[in-house]
């Protein structure tokens, strides 16, 4: 198989790519890395020196290609499928971008933060900046909130690849930082998000890991 995607089921970046895959119903070849066992972050960092997941490997290409987005980005050009992940349209392809980098910049990195934050031992806790990624979110989820009120994806009707990235980001950061009650558009977003089959799927896979998650 030429696609082999590095990954961990409980990872939220290697979600945004899962979704990507299953949505076009592409063919690849999952590996799981498990980043506390030597010999497999070394493999991994053979591959990509900064040992972080996802990482595409194309063996029919002989590419190597990092970062959720890219990834995705990648697969539109070179394995397109069903869902036009990016859109043909230059301002559409903008507005995806842009809501892209708004779930991954200002849901999913302080997400991460607030759960890597839960992961440090006692004398190592970051309060001061645990607050400011619950400011941020709020900030983000109001944004959101607003948006979603004219759209039933991130960008119109379409499924594009800010919604791979909203898939995990969202799930996530309601786990860590409740929506709460005066923000509907965002919880029915996230709903018909967890509808789609892929992303379903994803959730599934995940199911046997989420014990490991810091509630």
């Amino acid at each position: 198989m030429s696609l082999k995607l590095y990954l961990h089921p409980l990872a939220s970046y290697c979600w945004k790519v899962l979704v990507a895959l299953y949505e076009n119903e592409t063919p690849f070849e999952s590996i799981v890395v498990d980043l506390g066992n030597p010999s497999e972050r070394a493999a991994l960092a053979n591959i990509w020196p900064f040992a972080k997941f996802p990482v595409l490997r194309d063996d029919a290409r002989n590419q190597v290609i990092a970062e959720s987005t890219i990834i995705i980005e990648y697969l539109a050009q070179h394995y397109p499928g069903r869902a036009a992940l990016m859109p043909n349209d230059p301002d559409l392809a903008r507005d995806t971008r842009l809501y892209d980098r708004v779930f991954d910049l200002y849901v999913h990195g302080p997400m991460q933060a607030i759960v890597a934050d839960r992961l440090r031992p006692p004398d190592a806790k970051d309060p001061y900046g645990v607050e400011q990624a619950r400011a941020t979110l709020v900030t983000a989820y109001d944004l959101i909130e607003r948006h979603m009120v004219k759209s039933r994806f991130a960008v119109g009707d379409a499924f594009t690849m800010a919604d791979c990235a909203a898939s995990p980001a969202l799930y996530y950061a309601n786990r860590v930082h409740p929506f709460g009650e005066e923000r509907p558009n965002t919880a029915a977003y996230l709903a018909r998000l967890m509808e789609r089959p892929a992303f379903r799927r994803v959730l599934k896979e995940a199911e046997p890991y989420f014990a490991m998650f810091p509630e």
